[in-house]
């Protein structure tokens, strides 16, 4: 059973270790206190979303929308031009996510596709 509380402890903790994780990646214009506002909305939307046991795709697929629009507000307010690889670092989730579901569509083809039927005249 999933208990509000634990969850709450579990985001906050996952909140403050990826702050501090990009606080360490981004210039030093852009503080650990401007990138947890930033990312706060996302955090907690994926909270929510945890706790009402979403499908696990679907939970992935808007947890990379969240992660790329945390990636955008993070240049938005960013005094100093961010550097590539954390641009390209936004992106990386909604990629992995979507080379995982067209891989999943790939091995699943063959039971949507009707057997052929042989018809003699």
């Amino acid at each position: 059973m999933r208990h509000p509380l634990d969850i709450v402890a579990m985001f906050a903790a996952l909140w403050l270790l990826a702050s501090m994780v990009l606080d360490a990646l981004t210039p030093k214009e852009l503080t650990a206190v401007m990138i947890g506002i930033a990312i706060a909305p996302a955090v907690v939307i994926t909270a929510v979303f945890y706790y009402l046991r979403c499908p696990r795709t679907d939970f992935a697929v808007m947890f990379a929308a969240l992660w790329l629009i945390s990636d955008i507000a993070m240049a938005f307010i960013s005094p100093k031009e961010l550097p590539h690889f954390l641009i390209v670092l936004g992106f990386v989730p909604a990629v992995l996510i979507g080379i995982v579901l067209h891989w999943q569509r790939f091995q699943r083809r063959h039971e949507r596709l009707p057997l052929p039927s042989v018809k003699r005249g």
